[in-house]
């Protein structure tokens, strides 16, 4: 039960100060229910109060609430609330949609096969523009899927170029948001022609990374229609049939970037900085993890490591980032966890400066990155996050 239960529902007054409000759903998993809340957030002190609809009666008294902020308000985002992860599923009322609603708007960002190895740089230009990452996914193309998304050019010339090329490699896949975010990141992108956009817009993505018209490092969407129908191809609304896994599941170990990190934008960064460090990310997926699921992932620690439920409370606070590393040595694990630094930020700031979680890390909980800690327990952990979870 959340703290502030009371039995009497109280219907928000408009004289209150500024706030959103959405309705949020919470599947109950003792009364395998699906509970509905009114979910009201207030800007002014980042506090959040909630109603239970069935009941007409308050669920959470006002509370301030620093780990939610403007940014996690959307239609389908998911945020934990004393780890309970509610999805919102629509405005609780006008207000709310005119004044988000238009500053919410979301588009597929398509890294294709020559600009995967870029990805961290791409991350932080969406950043740098005011543009959120609200879902990610590496997968590989088959001929079919790509014939099928890409079906309006099969009377093209280039067409069989085309599908070729897009299933030469893994792609990855975002879900993009922010105002006019569809006109946005096409200017981000530049001309088709890699070309014409060296000539007319040398800072655009596929002037820096393209080659051809074909390899010219990214799509996106034209219109908020295809928008729409390009990322329920992606992300489905419904269970269907996944696109390909592109995980190896050997000689690899497991990066998760924690929430907090996800939160602050730090995607970029740390892609950037494992790139630019000889590793190849082999596969991603962003995802909200379950209380469960994060107790049963640091398992080995409870009982061992004092901040263990700590640990479990940030992975499960907001979305995070699972990634498969790779490498051309056979001590991947070995140098990666090289590479993120001892586990508490100060101690990596004194005597590795240059490791992940001494320049992303805020403390020993928020330190950025899980690694794996034994190289023996790298494709475990991998495939925790790219079979057990994602099935």
């Amino acid at each position: 039960m959340f703290p502030g239960y009371t039995d009497a529902y109280i219907e928000p007054s408009s004289a209150q100060d500024e706030r959103y409000s959405f309705i949020a759903e919470w599947y109950d998993p003792q009364a395998a229910l699906i509970r509905r809340y009114q979910f009201l957030f207030y800007p002014k002190d980042s506090s959040i109060e909630m109603y239970d609809i069935k009941n007409r009666r308050k669920f959470l008294s006002r509370t301030k609430f620093d780990t939610v902020g403007i940014d996690n308000l959307y239609i389908g985002s998911q945020i934990s609330i004393y780890s309970r992860q509610l999805t919102f599923v629509d405005f609780g009322d006008k207000f709310t949609e005119s004044k988000l609603g238009s500053k919410k708007e979301k588009t597929l960002a398509l890294i294709k096969p020559d600009a995967v190895s870029k990805l961290g740089t791409i991350v932080i230009a969406l950043r740098e523009n005011d543009i959120q990452v609200c879902k990610a996914k590496m997968v590989q193309f088959s001929r079919k899927d790509a014939a099928l998304f890409y079906e309006e050019h099969q009377s093209k010339p280039f067409f069989n170029s085309l599908i070729d090329f897009m299933t030469s490699g893994p792609v990855v896949a975002m879900e993009i948001m922010g105002t006019n975010v569809t006109k946005k990141w096409r200017e981000l992108l530049g001309p088709t022609s890699t070309a014409e956009a060296r000539s007319t817009a040398p800072n655009s993505i596929r002037a820096m990374f393209g080659s051809d018209d074909t390899r010219n490092a990214a799509h996106g969407s034209d219109s908020a229609d295809s928008a729409a129908r390009e990322l329920e191809f992606f992300f489905p609304s419904r269970a269907r049939c996944e696109l390909a896994n592109t995980a190896k599941f050997e000689n690899c170990t497991c990066c998760v970037i924690k929430p907090h990190a996800v939160k602050a934008g730090l995607v970029g960064d740390i892609l950037t900085v494992i790139q630019d460090s000889g590793f190849t990310v082999t596969d991603l997926c962003m995802q909200n993890v379950e209380k469960a699921n994060a107790e049963e992932f640091y398992e080995i620690y409870k009982g061992v490591v004092a901040e263990y439920q700590n640990m479990v409370n940030e992975l499960c606070n907001g979305p995070s980032l699972a990634l498969e590393i790779t490498s051309k040595d056979d001590d991947t694990a070995v140098k990666f966890r090289e590479l993120c630094g001892p586990a508490d930020p100060e101690i990596a700031r004194h005597l590795r400066p240059k490791t992940l979680r001494a320049m992303f890390g805020k403390d020993k909980i928020q330190n950025a990155v899980h690694c794996t800690d034994l190289p023996e327990d790298g494709i475990l952990e991998v495939e925790y996050f790219f079979r057990i979870l994602k099935n």
